[in-house]
């Protein structure tokens, strides 16, 4: 999913708000890359609580992330693994007719379709959540301050020695290529560009990426406070033994 759906989603699942839950809710994005892989990245939610446990600090931004990816499994696990009896995850699942357009959308080979196509959804899932509040002030807060990317950045270098991850460096680089602004299908079509040609060197049709975002977002738009129910049921319950959260 795409931030602004994981601040939300987090907010439902902690009950609270604030600059920790929102850094925490994406936090698992900006770890990708160099030392860990997407997967990777994406499953170091139950090491990073339980280290914060232990010391007792930064607990409100620990199950912000527990609340985001694959291990725990959290909203990108049912989004994109497996969600009930789909084939793989609800994004996924709500991919397969936007596969063909968004390959020639985004000028990319039959491999990278599905992904890529599932992002598409995601993007129009964005869309709808994007309408329902309003989180620029929540993310320009948040990478303001200063003292929380510090205190993260100081306890990943405790937790992984040595790491490299230069996390303030990659905050930064985060607020480049997102949208944190009220999100419609152009701006999210243009964010999308930069983030294809920086992580792929390729160029998309913005036109036709917008287009598809739309039709994506129509396509969940009655469904979407379901799946989120029942996502939020499922992510409560595997965090439980570690947050205590009903």
């Amino acid at each position: 999913m795409f931030p602004q759906t994981h601040i939300y989603f987090a907010e439902w699942i902690t009950g609270t708000k604030g600059d920790p839950v929102t850094l925490g809710s994406v936090f698992p994005d900006m770890l990708m890359g160099g030392l860990f892989n997407h997967y990777e990245s994406h499953s170091k939610g139950e090491e990073i609580y339980n280290f914060l446990k232990k010391h007792n600090t930064l607990l409100s931004f620990g199950t912000a992330v527990l609340t985001h990816g694959f291990v725990p499994k959290g909203l990108d696990y049912y989004g994109d693994e497996k969600y009930l009896d789909f084939e793989k995850g609800y994004c996924f699942e709500k991919a397969k007719p936007f596969i063909q357009a968004t390959m020639e959308a985004c000028n990319i080979p039959a491999s990278m379709g599905w992904w890529k196509a599932h992002n598409i959804v995601e993007m129009g899932i964005e869309m709808l959540i994007s309408s329902r509040d309003y989180y620029n002030d929540r993310l320009k807060s948040t990478f303001a301050n200063r003292v929380l990317i510090c205190e993260v950045d100081e306890m990943l270098n405790d937790l992984w020695i040595d790491n490299g991850l230069n996390f303030t460096s990659r905050v930064a680089k985060f607020a480049d290529v997102i949208e944190q602004d009220k999100a419609d299908a152009e701006s999210l079509a243009k964010k999308y560009r930069l983030q294809m040609l920086l992580k792929h060197k390729v160029e998309i049709d913005t036109r036709k990426v917008a287009i598809l975002i739309d039709k994506a977002a129509l396509s969940v738009d009655s469904e979407l406070d379901e799946f989120f129910t029942t996502t939020s049921d499922l992510v409560k319950n595997n965090i439980s033994t570690l947050t205590q959260v009903k």
